[in-house]
Parts: C-alpha cells; structure tokens; sequence
C-alpha cells in the first residue's frame, strides 16, 4: 500500500535523491540542468525509475485477470497483432484489467499532475443504451490504458468515439455524464460520417494500403463511388474530434493522438493553438513511400501527420519510410532526427510497444489457470503442441500457416501422431465479402488436412473460430511447445510477447514472420522466417520440434528478458518523456528564429523616410508560384524563373519612384534577369554581384581582371559526368561560377551522388584552386573565392553613388530574399556595429578615378577582392545627423566626392529601426525578421506601392 509520505515527496526531492544514484552511471549529471538530449532523457529514465521503485503498485494489480465491475469478465477480446486493425475495439490489446476508475482514485501528490489527453478512434469503453437517459458501460481494457496507468506523473483523460449513434440531445448529455466517471470524454459521430469515414476511408482505403493490400479500384469502394467524398468525410470526422480536445484542453496539457484514423488531427489541433504539445504514434506498418505515393490524398495525410511534435512509429523501418514519403513526395529535408520543413522539425523515432508481462507471469499462478493447464496436459497427452493466436485476417498468413503444417506431415510422417496444432481465429468483420472467402478458405484447409491425416480419435489441427478468455489463453500459452506466428505484414504482433511471457518453466520455442514488427525485438530469440515460403516454415518447424533444452532455454531467456523490460509502461513513458524533451529542443529553436515581419511598421518607417533602398532577391522571393501538390514533376516550367504577374504592377509603382532605388541581386546569369527586368527602372546585380547594370545602360563587371579561372573547364567536366549518371539532374554555366542542381532527381540517390561529387572535386580538379564550394538544399555550387552577395554590396552601391542615382544619403533599406547561407553576409552588412569602447576611426577613404563603360572593371586584383571578403562590420554614421535639407545636400555633396566603389557603407545615414532584412520561407536565417513565402512578398509590395503618392 502506498504511504501519503511517499505521495508527497516532490519533484525537487527526487532530484535531489536521483543526483548522488545516477552519478554512479557512466553519464556527466553533475549539472543539475541537463545540457543535451541524451543526458535530459536519461535523466528522466532515472526518475521514472525511482518513482516505480519507490511506489508499491500492488493495489493496481491484486484483481489480475479479473474485470471491474462492469461485469465483462468472461470473454476477452484477443491482441493478435497491431493494435491498429479494423477492428471496432481500438484498444485490443491483453492486459491490465483494473477499472480505469482507479485513476481517479489515486491519493494526489502535492505536485499537481499533468494532464495527458488521449485521443483515439475508440473510447476504451463501450456504451450500450438502456434507456432515454440510461447507459451500460463495458469496459474494454487493452494495451494503451494498461501503459498510461503506469504513468504517474500524468492525469489521462480519453477522448474517442463510443462506438454507438446518439442523435438526441438527452442522450450525449446523459451519456457524457457517465462517461466522464470512468475519465472518458465522447466525439459524437453520426452514422453517415462513421460509415464514410471509419468503413470507408479508414478500413477501405488506409488499413489496405499500410498493410500493402493495395488500393481498391473506386468502382469497388464499399461505401461510396469516390475516394474524394470518403477522404471528405475522414477530415470532417478528425475536425469533430479536434473540436472536443479543444473544448477540453487547458495551456499545458499533452494531446497524444493514436493511429491512422487520425492522421488529420495534428494540423487540426496546431491551426487552433500552435503552443500545443502534440504527439502522433501509428500502429501499423507504415507503408515505403512507393506505396504510400498511390494514395491520392497522400500529400495532404503527410503535411498533416508533420505538424506534430513528435511522430512515433513501432520498428525503425516504419520511421524510415515515413521519412523517405516526406521527402521524395513532398520534397522535403530528412534529418538523423526526423523531419525539416524551413526550420521547423518534425522528430520522427521509434518506440516498439509491449505488454503488461507481470500480469501474464502473475496468471499463471491463479488456481483457474492451473486447473486449465491440467486439463490441456491431459488432453494432449504425448503431443506436442503448436500454437496459433491470430484474428481471422488477410495480413495474418492464416493459410500459409496451414499449410506449412500440412507439408511438415507431408514429409515426417514419425511427427503425425506426436504433434498437434491448435489455431486461435477470431472472426472479424463476418460481414464483409472478402472475409467471409478467406474463412471458407481456411476451413476447407483445416478439413482436408484432417481427413488426410486424422483418426478416429485424433486430428492434427484443432481449429476454434473464436475468442478465448484470458485464464484458458494464459493456460494455453503455457502449455504449448512452438508458437507459429506467420504474419504478412503486422504492425507489431503481441501474441508473441504473450506467449513469451507465459514460457517460464517450459520455454517454448517461437517461429516468427520476419513481416512482424516483432521481429525486430524478439528476432534474436525466434526462427525467423519468410511465411511465404511454405517449404522453409515447414522446416522451421521440424527444427523447433526437435530443438535441443539448452538452446531452447537461450533462446527463451534472451526474448524473455527483453518482454520483461520493455513494457507497455515503459513504452508509454519513453514516448511522453521523448515528446517533453521534443518540446524543450523546439523551444531552444524557436529563440532562434527570428519573426514574422511588422508590416505596418515596415510601411510606416518607408513612407517617413526620404531616400530608400529595395534589395531583393529573385529565385523563391519574386518568382511566380509552382505547383507544390505533391511531388513536383513540371520540372521545365519550374526550371525557366518568371517573374511573379502579381509582383508587376506594384514593382514598377516603386521602381517609378525618384525616392525609391531597388536592386535585384540574383545568382542568376544576365540573360535572365535581362528577361525578366528589362521594362523596370532598377539596378540588375547578376551572379552574386559580379554583373551589374541600371537597366536603360549596358552591362558591366566588377570581377578582378586577373581573376583565375582556370578550374572551370575541369570541374564542368566533372558536372557533366554526374549529370549524365543522374536522371532529372541539370548544371548551369556562368561566366564565374558553374551550378550543378539535382532538385528534380530521386532524393536520396541525389544525395549520394553529390556526396560523390564532392569528394571527387575536392581530392582533384579544385583541389589547389580559389574556389568556394557551396551546397544548397538540392544543389552543388563552385564559384570564385570570395563571391557573395554580402561582398558585391558595398561596390554595388558605391557604383550607384558614382552613376548619380542616388540624390540623398540613404536612411531606409529593406532587403528581401531567399538566400543560400552562405550570401546571408548581405544582411548583416548594414548591421550596426556594437559599440566596444572608444568610438570606431572613420576608414580611410582613397579616391579612384574610373573609367566607367559597359565592359569597365571597377576592382583589380585578386586581393582586392578578397580584402572585401574580410572587411570589417560597418559602422552607422550615427554622429553625422540631418539638420536641414541644405545642410544635407552639402554633407552629401561632400561625401559623395570623398568616396570610393569599395566604401558604398558610407552612403548610409541608417537608424537601426529603419533597417529591415527578411529571408523568404527561410526559418533558420541571418535575417531580422521572415516573410513566409513569395504570396507574402506580393502582398507586401502591394501595400508599399499602394502607400505611394
């Protein structure tokens, strides 16, 4: 019994205790505030630990193996695989089958809990009707509320549809009211929605494809003609249940979302409060992206699923190909952590599920199951047993199971007499077409390999088309020899972890479908097998039969072990410590990234200001819109950058404007800037700054005459070859740098070969030359040293003052674009330098004469232009104030005459709050604020333009 002492004790005193038992470990927690990941989470494993140990959890368990007092005690629904099937009871799973009302009747700590809100497809209880306002509750306990009653530092409440119409008002309320003893809050569902979206969409259509079924043809649909009414009804069910989380949530609270029933539901909750902690876990398979990709609402399911914070799925495989769906179908970026979409990560891990084991290891102890394990050994007297517990499911490998037996008798006739398999098959879904052929199927199996091997007193298999409860299948499960599990395709599979646990004294061999997400836990300990092929199940099973003990016993003690440690509650608590730990690390980043940017401030600053400057970028910040439904596959037409039509009108407006001097800074070559800005009075920088022309003159350079380019032929050489063994993969030449882009390629094969590509160029054709390397999300980039926008700046605008454009000091800037990284100098350029001291010496300024032509270089050098890359932060002439227009004029006058192509910083009589810089769909930048994408980049030229006289 638990003593109000050790309820009381709180979180600081368990740190407190925890410091000097983990400093025995081989991990650093000196620090009382862990530092990184692994040190929080072990940190937190340690506390859990002590908790456990420290509270007696015998009251939760002294009523093992028997129901509350809902009375539902004789019949139980078995596991048989993942707790995702069809099913109606979502929580299916063997075990704890204390009333969830001992919940609520916990003595409460002095730290006020947590409350977790979990929200499935079903309540773990179902509601049958009795009167206007009356209600029976049976519950049905499985795997997930055994786990989330071994979390103490939690309040779980359930919310999930109860599995039964109540169109009336008296109804829900009467049936909330009693719902809501037993901790459960109901989503209301009609019968239409259930029947599109749970029959239909769910059970037709995900269930099939995650298990590799295969999508039905739309003609085939069981509900309706269209995949798009039923994915119709799937959203507005989810939008139903994110309307009572949020009717129910409080600041603080963790939603654990559960399954592919709803996978809409993380946008959901995200669009009403993005502050929410959100954590989606899949219990099925996840399907390879190849599979996924046939869904037609595949883009959609996955945006949804990366909204929340955490994405958990049974085995590393189903990680994995979840990851891989996200970037080769929505061209996203995965990371060793999961999921990147513009700097927000989505954590993607595994968290392999388990079963309450003490509760099985505890049965076999009870009087009722002993008396059923005598009455099994006698009835199977001198055979050994072979046991299958399986719904009656396509994804189960019933028939191949069958039939491996059949050829094992085929070809040891001594074994006929001495072995005996008993099949376990749940009826499921009776009234569906396809289930009720394969039932058939299995039995005129069965009766054929009876009437071919049996006797009058005897058959070889022994077939039940129903549930047991839980004392006959503990008893069951102790008394059987191999265990044959020869899933298709299985989210997890818990019969194997069951029968495990029930082995202790005769530690039975398991033969295990390498199809399973048990495999990858209990693989070392079982016969892994392929279960279609029915000749090497066959032998497996000879093998297990004759099994010498001490192997058995390894076998036994190596998978007993791992049942016994990873348990439901173990799992339940990783996943909730590793959805907090997510949670901190996104907030750490989140400081990081700068906001969203002040419109109005932005605006109110341009119309106060008397000189402005406009320095925009053009690939991702002016380019028009691309499709981005999916995988993009209109490569050619997202290849040739046009200008956005919506961004022309109000861009002229500006251009137009004497006030007003904007610049296009592009890595792109001439000709398409030329294209695109040819009509627009404006500055055109291309590739990087190294090009520049106003737009009614000629081009000029400002690369260094005596530039090396030596290397380009060499490295061209080297894009081509990779071009070639590359599909959709294309290089672009420049005058001073080559691009080699494979965004259109296969995503991970894109990203070997440039990983090849990079090796190769620098080990050979760069590998003594001046060149910078530059790698983009989905591009390689050579260009000459010391190339980047933040360097062309300072010529650029100094080139401007010289042309005579720029009539006044410039005292506004605002500098939009989509940047690579490494050209994100460009806006810390007009940063003002931090003051460290006395007050920075002006830079000594030389004066150039310049021949200025259309083919003119304004620098000489090759160290000239490297001087640039490393020049110092710029100073503000903050001491240099505007006290009238005509004091104005003649400073500029002055200035002006006093400065060279190389000192543009000192045209900027620049406040710091009249400078903004902004990175376009770029979470992680350099910037001071962002603009989400180029529809906000349109809409704010609109208003700048709609401000002007």
């Amino acid at each position: 019994m638990e003593s109000s002492q050790e309820n009381n004790i709180s979180r600081n005193n368990l740190d407190e205790l925890l410091i000097p038992h983990m400093s025995e470990s081989n991990y650093n927690y000196d620090s009382p505030i862990p530092t990184s990941r692994l040190e929080r989470l072990l940190r937190e494993r340690e506390l859990r630990r002590f908790i456990r140990s420290s509270h007696s959890n015998e009251e939760l368990r002294e009523s093992n193996g028997e129901l509350d007092t809902f009375g539902n005690g004789n019949e139980f629904y078995l596991s048989g695989g993942d707790k995702g099937d069809r099913d109606d009871d979502f929580f299916e799973q063997i075990s704890t089958s204390k009333s969830m009302n001992d919940v609520s009747e916990r003595p409460d700590d002095r730290v006020p809990k947590q409350h977790l809100l979990v929200v499935a497809n079903r309540l773990p209880v179902s509601a049958v009707r009795r009167g206007k306002d009356s209600w029976a509750l049976e519950i049905s306990v499985g795997g997930l509320v055994s786990a989330l009653l071994g979390i103490n530092e939690f309040e779980a409440r359930w919310i999930g549809w109860a599995g039964v119409n109540v169109p009336d008002e008296v109804g829900q309320r009467s049936l909330t009211k009693a719902l809501a003893e037993k901790r459960c809050i109901p989503v209301f569902l009609d019968e239409e929605t259930v029947h599109q979206y749970y029959n239909g969409y769910c059970n037709n259509i995900l269930w099939p494809l995650f298990h590799y079924l295969g999508l039905p043809q739309e003609d085939r649909l069981a509900t309706t003609r269209s995949f798009q009414s039923q994915f119709a009804a799937y959203k507005k069910a989810n939008q139903m249940f994110a309307d009572v989380v949020n009717e129910h949530y409080k600041e603080g609270d963790v939603v654990w979302c559960h399954d592919y029933h709803l996978m809409f539901l993380p946008k959901c909750l995200k669009e009403y409060n993005n502050k929410m902690k959100v954590g989606w876990f899949l219990h099925t398979p996840f399907p390879s992206s190849e599979i996924h990709r046939t869904l037609p609402s595949r883009s959609e399911l996955l945006k949804s699923v990366l909204a929340a914070d955490l994405v958990g799925f049974h085995t590393y495989d189903y990680a994995r190909h979840f990851v891989s769906a996200c970037t080769r179908i929505l061209g996203l970026e995965g990371t060793p952590d999961g999921v990147e979409d513009q700097g927000k990560l989505t954590r993607v891990a595994a968290f392999p599920i388990g079963i309450d084991s003490d509760r099985f290891i505890q049965a076999l102890e009870l009087p009722q199951v002993k008396d059923h394990i005598k009455e099994l050994r006698d009835r199977f007297s001198g055979r050994m047993v072979m046991l299958g517990v399986d719904r009656l499911d396509m994804i189960k490998g019933i028939p191949q199971k069958i039939l491996a037996f059949e050829k094992f008798l085929e070809e040891n006739p001594i074994w006929r007499d001495k072995v005996v398999l008993v099949q376990i098959a749940v009826p499921t879904r009776t009234d569906v077409p396809e289930y009720q052929k394969l039932s058939c199927q299995v039995h005129e199996i069965v009766g054929r390999i009876n009437g071919r091997f049996g006797s009058l007193t005897t058959v070889p298999i022994h077939h039940l088309d129903r549930s047991l409860d839980f004392h006959a299948l503990c008893a069951l499960y102790a008394v059987t020899d191999v265990a044959l599990v020869t899933s298709l395709r299985d989210g997890m599979n818990l019969v194997s972890y069951e029968f495990v646990a029930c082995q202790a004294s005769k530690k039975g061999v398991l033969i295990l479908s390498e199809f399973a997400g048990a495999a990858q836990s209990l693989g070392a300990g079982a016969i892994l097998v392929n279960p279609w092929n029915v000749t090497e199940v066959a032998a497996s099973i000879g093998y297990a039969l004759t099994m010498p003990a001490d192997e058995r016993e390894k076998r036994h003690r190596h998978n007993f072990m791992h049942v016994t440690t990873h348990t439901s509650q173990e799992w339940a608590e990783t996943f909730v410590s590793e959805l907090k730990d997510t949670i901190v690390e996104a907030q750490l980043r989140t400081r990081q990234i700068p906001p969203l940017l002040p419109k109005r401030e932005a605006i109110e600053c341009f119309l106060q200001s008397n000189n402005r400057l406009l320095i925009l970028g053009f690939n991702g910040t002016l380019t028009e819109p691309v499709d981005t439904q999916g995988r993009r596959i209109d490569q050619f037409k997202e290849m040739e950058l046009k200008l956005h039509p919506d961004l022309k009108e109000p861009l002229k407006k500006l251009c137009d404007d004497p006030k007003t001097t904007t610049i296009v800074l592009s890595g792109s070559n001439r000709r398409v800037l030329d294209e695109n800005f040819g009509e627009y009075k404006m500055w055109l920088a291309a590739e990087h700054g190294m090009f520049l022309r106003l737009t009614r003159e000629g081009w000029m350079t400002t690369m260094p005459e005596n530039l090396n380019m030596d290397w380009v032929d060499s490295v061209k050489h080297v894009f081509e070859y990779f071009t070639e063994r590359t599909p959709r993969s294309h290089f672009e030449l420049r005058e001073t740098s080559l691009v080699w882009n494979y965004k259109y390629a296969d995503v991970e094969f894109g990203k070997l070969q440039a990983k090849d590509m990079l090796q190769h160029l620098l080990t050979g054709p760069i590998s003594n030359a001046s060149v910078d390397v530059v790698q983009g999300g989905r591009s390689v980039e050579v260009r000459a040293v010391g190339v980047t926008k933040g360097a062309a700046i300072d010529r650029i605008l100094g080139e401007i003052v010289h042309h005579n454009d720029v009539k006044a000091p410039i005292d506004y800037v605002l500098c939009i674009g989509h940047f690579l990284p490494k050209d994100e100098d460009i806006y810390t350029f007009f940063e003002p330098e931090l003051p460290s001291g006395p007050t920075p010496t002006p830079r000594a300024k030389m004066v150039k004469s310049v021949n200025r032509t259309a083919s003119t270089n304004l620098s000489s050098g090759i160290s000239g232009l490297a001087s640039l890359c490393h020049k110092p932060p710029i100073s503000y002439r903050t001491s240099e104030k505007r006290a009238s227009n005509n004091a104005n004029g003649n400073w500029w006058s002055r200035m002006r005459n006093r400065m060279t192509m190389h000192e543009g910083s000192s045209v900027l009589d620049l406040k710091g709050d009249n400078y903004f810089s902004c990175a376009v769909g770029r979470k992680r930048s350099s910037a001071r604020y962002l603009l989400g994408s180029s529809a906000d980049v349109v809409s704010l030229f609109k208003e700048l333009a709609d401000c002007q006289p």
